[in-house]
C-alpha cells in the first residue's frame, strides 16, 4: 500500500470520485441547449442575410451588409440563449512578507510564481484574491509592503477584484491605504471593502457592481478587524467592518453597517450578491458561533455566496443546491511563506452561475475547486503549483519536479483538503 504505484492508483480513484461528485449538479443539458439555440439562430441569420443581400457582383457577405440600424437584426430576437452561464474564481490569502516578495527575484518579476495557476483565474469570467499587505513603496517585505509589479502580476494572472478589507488595511496608516488603493487601480483591478475617504465610501455605498455577459454581480467585502488598530475619527467608513468592536474582542456584529450596505445593494437589483469576509481565527479549524450568525444575517438579506479568508487553513464549504446559497468559510493561503503546517496548501474555487434569461432569475448552480500548494524549497523562490499535476510529474520522473519531501507533503495535503472541505 505504500508503494508509489498503489498510492497513485488510490489517488486517481479518489480524484475520479471527487470529479464525479462535483459534476452531479452541473446543468450540462442547459449548456447544450443554449449552445444549440445559438447555433441554430446564427445559421438562420446567416442564411437570411445571404439570401437578402448577396448578388453576383458582390459574392462576400461582409461587402453586402451595410452597418446600419435598419439592416442589422435585433440581437435579442434570435441570438440570445435561454440561459447564460458564467464562472467566478476566488483565491485565498496572498500574504506579503519577505519570502513572498523575494519570490520575484531582484527585479520583482512574479511570472514564475503564479505561472502554474494563472489559467485557473484567467479562464474565469471574473476572479478575486485577498491581498494581505500594502502597496506603499519601499522597504518591501518585512513592512508588509509589496512592489507595484506584484499587483501587475496578479492582474496579468487574471485577477479582477482585490479584497483589501483585512488585517493589513491600515497597516501603514491612511496614507498607506490610499496609496494601496491607487496602486491596485493602476494595475487594472478594483479594490473591495476599502475607501480612501469617507466621501469615497458614500459615493460607492460600500459595494462594487460588475456585469458579466448580462449577469449583474454585486460584491461586498468586510473584515473582522485590522490587527487591533482603529480607524481615526473622520475615517470611520474607510474600511468595511463586521463588528462594531472590531479593534478589541469582535463580539458585537455591526448590523447597522452591514444592513445599510446590503440595502443599497438590493436597490441595484443584482442577479447575484457575493460577500468576501475576512473573519474567524487564525490557524484554527473551528467555526465560531458569531460566524454562523453572520451567515444567517447575510443570507437573509440577499447574499448568495460567502467567500471566507483569514484562518490560513482550508475550512468547510456548504452548498444548498435548491436555492444556490454557498459558503466557503476559508479558502486557505493562496500564496504565503508556507512555514506553518497546514498553511502551505489551499484551493482556487470556481463558482458556476446560471441565469435564466427568460425568467430573469439567477443562482449558483455548481462549484468546483483546484487544490494548490505553495512550494518552499531550499535555495529556490516560492511558487504555487497545482497539487495533483505536481504529484503526477514527480511520479513520472519529469524534469524540474519537486523534492521527495514536498511530494510527501502534497500527498498528505490532497487528503486533508478534501477532509477540511467536508468539515472533518
Amino acid at each position: 500500500l505504500n508503494s508509489p504505484e498503489e498510492r497513485k492508483r488510490l489517488r486517481e480513484e479518489k480524484a475520479a470520485q471527487r470529479a464525479q461528485k462535483q459534476a452531479q449538479s452541473r446543468k450540462a443539458f442547459i449548456r447544450l441547449g443554449a449552445a444549440g439555440v445559438v447555433l441554430i439562430a446564427c445559421g438562420i441569420l446567416i442564411f437570411a442575410l445571404t439570401r437578402r443581400n448577396k448578388t453576383p457582383d458582390t459574392p462576400t457577405l461582409e461587402s453586402t451588409i451595410p452597418a446600419t440600424q435598419e439592416t442589422l437584426p435585433d440581437p435579442t430576437e434570435a441570438t440570445d440563449p435561454a440561459t447564460t452561464v458564467i464562472h467566478y474564481a476566488a483565491a485565498g490569502d496572498l500574504n506579503i512578507n519577505e519570502q513572498t516578495v523575494a519570490a520575484g527575484g531582484p527585479n520583482y518579476v512574479y511570472t514564475q510564481a503564479f505561472q502554474d495557476v494563472a489559467h485557473l483565474l484567467a479562464r474565469a469570467d471574473i476572479a478575486s484574491v485577498n491581498f494581505e499587505g500594502n502597496l506603499y513603496g519601499e522597504p518591501y517585505g518585512s513592512s508588509a509592503s509589496a512592489p507595484q509589479s506584484m499587483a501587475t502580476a496578479l492582474q496579468k494572472a487574471g485577477v479582477d477584484l482585490v479584497q483589501m478589507a483585512n488585517s493589513f488595511s491600515i497597516n501603514r496608516g491612511l496614507s498607506g491605504l490610499s496609496a494601496s488603493i491607487d496602486a491596485v487601480r493602476s494595475a487594472g483591478m478594483e479594490p473591495l471593502g476599502v475607501y480612501a475617504t469617507n466621501a469615497e465610501f458614500k459615493q460607492s455605498k460600500g459595494y462594487t457592481i460588475r456585469t458579466v455577459q448580462g449577469v449583474k454581480l454585486a460584491f461586498v467585502a468586510f473584515t473582522k478587524g485590522m490587527d487591533g488598530m482603529a480607524l481615526p475619527p473622520g475615517s470611520e467608513d474607510c474600511v468595511n467592518t463586521l463588528y462594531s468592536d472590531y479593534d478589541s474582542v469582535y463580539q458585537n456584529i455591526n448590523r447597522e453597517k452591514i444592513l445599510s450596505i446590503l440595502s443599497a445593494v438590493e436597490k441595484e437589483k443584482p442577479d447575484i450578491v457575493i460577500a468576501l469576509l475576512h473573519w474567524g481565527s487564525e490557524f484554527n479549524n473551528s467555526i465560531r458561533s458569531n460566524q454562523e450568525k453572520l451567515v444567517e444575517l447575510l443570507q437573509a438579506n440577499g447574499v448568495d455566496a460567502i467567500i471566507g479568508t483569514h484562518s490560513h487553513y482550508v475550512q468547510k464549504m456548504t452548498y444548498n443546491q435548491e436555492n444556490g446559497q454557498f459558503v466557503a468559510y476559508s479558502l486557505g493561503d493562496f500564496f504565503s511563506d508556507a512555514n506553518r503546517a497546514g498553511s502551505e496548501y489551499s484551493i482556487i474555487l470556481d463558482l458556476e452561475i446560471t441565469k435564466d434569461n427568460e425568467k430573469g432569475t439567477a443562482k449558483i448552480t455548481n462549484f468546483s475547486y483546484t487544490p494548490i500548494f505553495t512550494v518552499n524549497e531550499e535555495e529556490k523562490p516560492l511558487k504555487i503549483l497545482r497539487i495533483e499535476q505536481a504529484i503526477n510529474a514527480y511520479e513520472e520522473n519529469y524534469l524540474d519536479t519537486v523534492t521527495q519531501q514536498t511530494y510527501d507533503k502534497m500527498v498528505y495535503a490532497l487528503e486533508r483538503i478534501e477532509a477540511r472541505i467536508k468539515g472533518e
